[in-house]
């Protein structure tokens, strides 16, 4: 089942939508964004992008709609094939749609036992279970620092390093017993959520995936046109927020001859948005969501 996603309302008003103009959502999941948006567009067409393939069986009926199965960062060559090289807006809401949280031979979530896996496309051949019982104890720690943000990435990684030399760690629940002795319980949840943030970033390449994805994105709006991304994490958010303010995806902030700031986008929220009280209270998923705005100059 896929869920009401979070600032629903919020991310499409924000792209202040023309009837006819090209739009793209970038995370089609269940689709409650692209019928969203369609609502808005009359002879304007809507393409949207997952790898996922059970996105395909939520495609929705209307003539200004496609979908295309491919990562988000193929978005520039994809849209070439459809003859676009031009579009007024679009939408991303980043991270692992609840569905894929919900079912457990996906492997995504702390909640239930189910196989080491977590790929969004079911296709690639990186998976968790590789990752945890092949990459070295020095790589396994630089994927929990980075990606994770974890000061003990060091003590995680000899902990599986140790567990696995026993025997092989094929399910989440083998992963998160390996680790319970390296926190406290009331740290616990919050410390294998970071843990399985890690890995499943490095399964899916999500960084490198959504900095191809802002740099196409960038290059693709007209004038004019609006960018619109929910993150949920500080990685994702930290390169949203670079390019919207600092113009380019590093951070590293480039001045012209004069002096003046060379920006490629004007903030159409000076403040990050977050989800209400009461919509954290219906998704706690919420909780951690980040929306911003930008509009191409």
């Amino acid at each position: 089942m896929y869920h009401e996603p979070v600032l629903l309302s919020e991310s499409v008003e924000g792209l202040s939508i023309n009837p006819n103009g090209i739009y793209i959502d970038v995370t089609f999941g269940g689709g409650r964004h692209s019928r969203e948006i369609l609502k808005n567009i009359s002879t304007g067409k809507l393409y949207a992008f997952d790898q996922d393939t059970d996105a395909n069986n939520n495609i929705l009926e209307n003539n200004s709609f496609k979908l295309l199965n491919t990562n988000f960062r193929n978005i520039k060559n994809f849209l070439r094939l459809e003859g676009v090289n031009k579009i007024d807006g679009l939408l991303a809401d980043l991270g692992v749609s609840s569905h894929q949280f919900d079912i457990s031979e996906r492997g995504f979530s702390t909640r239930f036992s189910g196989p080491l896996d977590m790929r969004m496309n079911l296709n690639s051949e990186l998976d968790a279970k590789h990752i945890i019982n092949n990459y070295s104890e020095e790589d396994l720690a630089k994927v929990f620092f980075e990606y994770g943000e974890l000061r003990e990435s060091r003590k995680i990684a000899k902990t599986i390093v140790t567990a696995r030399k026993e025997k092989q760690i094929l399910t989440t629940n083998q992963l998160l017993d390996c680790m319970q002795h390296l926190t406290i319980e009331r740290k616990r949840n919050q410390f294998f959520s970071r843990v399985f943030q890690s890995i499943r970033i490095e399964v899916n390449d999500e960084i490198g995936a959504l900095k191809a994805m802002l740099n196409a994105a960038t290059d693709l709006l007209k004038v004019g046109g609006r960018l619109s991304v929910i993150s949920y994490h500080s990685l994702e958010d930290r390169l949203v927020k670079n390019l919207v303010k600092k113009g380019n995806i590093e951070g590293n902030l480039q001045k012209d001859f004069y002096g003046n700031p060379f920006k490629k986008f004007k903030e159409i929220s000076k403040k990050v948005i977050i989800p209400s009280e009461k919509e954290i209270k219906n998704n706690p998923r919420a909780r951690s969501a980040k929306l911003r705005i930008a509009e191409k100059i």
